[in-house]
């Protein structure tokens, strides 16, 4: 097994943020981002950067953080007992993009490092990550380049890797209170050092640096369309469901708090703005309807959509 190198984890996951924030930034053509550095009394810290009331973006959020402690906070040892008492490092970059264009799906993506250690023992370490994706108003081409994005992300690494990763991205992003899924999937892995530390590593460079390659496009596409104040007050609808996901569910926001990281930085992936409606059911055979009746179903993308290519 090569030597595991948290060091040039680190240096990636920075070059990755700045990367990203660029991209989103020149795609946005509007303010930059804001940017906040800060320290965790525990140790470690991170930078977080988010840009708001852009002319595409509503709000987009970039974090990198690297926080580091004597004792694993519980979502760790819950899953992991064995690690009980270890001393660990955990780092990544989280991203939250919420366009304001009900056209423009709402996107999320993350890479992440961990490490727990003890004396007189070797370490354990693994990587997770992925990329989702969540529209309102779903076009069948831009769900199929979504998913070859992450297909090609996976294939040199193996080719059992994207079936795997997209069907545990269907059953994570999945809200069971309302029995359907957060949005039409991509792919989410944890837990991940198959074939040694520069194996995995590579892996989760290919996933991280492949996000660009797949919702740019996107964005691209779809800015441009008009929209209609109950497209959006559609939009807000469900984006309480993206909330309900990341409040009750979310590993990385359960992560976040449980290890004493910045709560605002924590929070970031919230939307602006959101709305509740009591028994809002849409019309039937309307697109809204749509959304929830197809979209929202886990189903074979590449199969099924292959023809929009």
């Amino acid at each position: 097994m090569s030597d595991v190198d948290p060091n040039t984890v680190r240096s990636w996951l920075n070059q990755l943020q700045d990367r990203v924030c660029t991209a989103l930034a020149e795609a946005d053509g509007g303010p930059e981002f804001q940017e906040d550095t800060w320290e965790r009394a525990e140790g470690g810290g991170g930078r977080s950067r988010v840009l708001t009331q852009g002319t595409v973006f509503e709000q987009a959020g970039v974090n990198f953080s690297h926080v580091y402690g004597e004792e694993l906070p519980a979502t760790a040892s819950a899953r992991r007992p064995e690690l009980a008492g270890r001393s660990f490092q955990a780092m990544g970059v989280s991203l939250v993009v919420h366009p304001e264009n009900p056209h423009v799906p709402t996107s999320h993506a993350n890479v992440r490092f961990f490490v727990a250690e003890k004396p007189g023992a070797a370490p354990v370490w693994w990587f997770g990550g992925g990329f989702d994706l969540t529209p309102f108003y779903p076009v069948a081409a831009d769900v199929h380049h979504w998913h070859a994005t992450a297909r090609a992300a996976c294939a040199p690494f193996g080719t059992d890797l994207y079936p795997r990763f997209k069907r545990w991205c269907d059953e994570y992003f999945h809200l069971p209170h309302r029995g359907e899924a957060r949005g039409v999937g991509g792919l989410f892995f944890d837990d991940f050092d198959e074939g040694g530390f520069d194996h995995a590593f590579g892996f989760t460079h290919a996933v991280g640096e492949a996000f660009l390659d797949a919702y740019l496009p996107i964005v691209a596409r779809r800015r441009g369309t008009p929209w209609t104040e109950a497209e959006r007050r559609f939009q807000l609808y469900r984006r309480g469901r993206y909330v309900e996901f990341n409040l009750l569910f979310d590993r990385g926001t359960q992560f976040g708090i449980q290890s004493g990281g910045r709560t605002e930085s924590i929070l970031m992936s919230m939307p602006p703005l959101a709305r509740w409606e009591y028994g809002f059911t849409p019309e039937p055979g309307s697109r809204e309807a749509e959304l929830t009746d197809y979209w929202l179903q886990p189903r074979d993308w590449l199969e099924e959509l292959r023809e929009t290519a």
